[in-house]
């Protein structure tokens, strides 16, 4: 008789840089952590994200246009922390988290329940990555 352990108690080892990088990502992007703790039990659509509703649900500090929204996501994306939704119809303009947001968005939870603020060298270093897509 072998034991499965419950989903929630295993969780995916991921490459030093991976995780790096994804954190530099969420840290660098304008987004707040209610934000990701909302991907993290459903879709969040792309509009939720944008303009004025966001800064009411607390999901940016700032209004962003969706233009600005969509181009931090597709970074988030690219590194591993955020999936788009599909429906039967194909891919729509929700996202979630994967299992590597998850993680880090656990792992802040419990140290405070705020993103750590980057330095200008966390900055820095995260828009020539996303720039020239250099991995860490």
């Amino acid at each position: 008789m072998t034991l499965i352990q419950p989903l929630e108690s295993q969780s995916i080892q991921y490459p030093a840089r991976t995780v790096k990088r994804a954190e530099l990502a969420m840290r660098c992007l304008p987004f707040l952590l209610p934000l990701f703790v909302a991907m993290r039990s459903k879709s969040v659509p792309l509009q939720a994200i944008a303009g004025q509703e966001a800064v009411k649900q607390h999901y940016t500090k700032r209004p962003m246009s969706e233009l600005a929204v969509e181009s931090g996501l597709m970074w988030l994306i690219q590194v591993g922390v955020l999936r788009r939704e599909v429906d039967g119809q194909g891919i729509t303009d929700s996202f979630r988290l994967t299992p590597l947001g998850r993680q880090l968005i656990k792992t802040w939870e419990a140290q405070g329940g705020t993103l750590p603020p980057p330095s200008f060298m966390d900055r820095l270093y995260n828009a020539l990555s996303r720039w020239l897509r250099l991995p860490i």
